[in-house]
């Protein structure tokens, strides 16, 4: 079984804000953090709408200007902070892959033993 990894300290994040991270040394970012409040989530770096297309068009853009949705910015395709459920564009009925985090009392950002092994 993996061990956690840790990921980042919330005080290093904006509120609202998301950051990739590259866990595992791919040479990219292969999943991504985002914080609203105290909400805590992980996701996938891959588009439902198309094969493994990354969401952001730079480094660590996955939010809409407001900071009130995730964006995809190949497909304009819109997801829901909470659930990942898409909510406009060509993906319709798709979700984004949750990652499994663990935040701490001292708020540090782990991703979890389960998903550890995700590219």
């Amino acid at each position: 079984m993996n061990p956690p990894i840790f990921l980042v300290h919330l005080d290093a994040m904006a509120d609202p804000g998301a950051r990739g991270f590259d866990p595992h040394g791919a040479g990219h970012d292969t999943m991504f953090v985002v914080r609203s409040g105290t909400q805590v989530r992980a996701w996938r770096n891959a588009c439902p709408h198309y094969g493994d297309t990354p969401m952001a068009w730079r480094k660590d853009a996955y939010l809409n200007h407001d900071g009130s949705r995730i964006v995809c910015h190949a497909h304009a395709a819109q997801f829901d902070l909470v659930s990942g459920a898409c909510l406009a564009g060509p993906c319709l009925g798709q979700s984004l892959t949750q990652l499994a985090l663990h935040v701490n009392a001292q708020g540090e950002v782990f991703l979890v033993a389960s998903d550890a092994g995700v590219p």
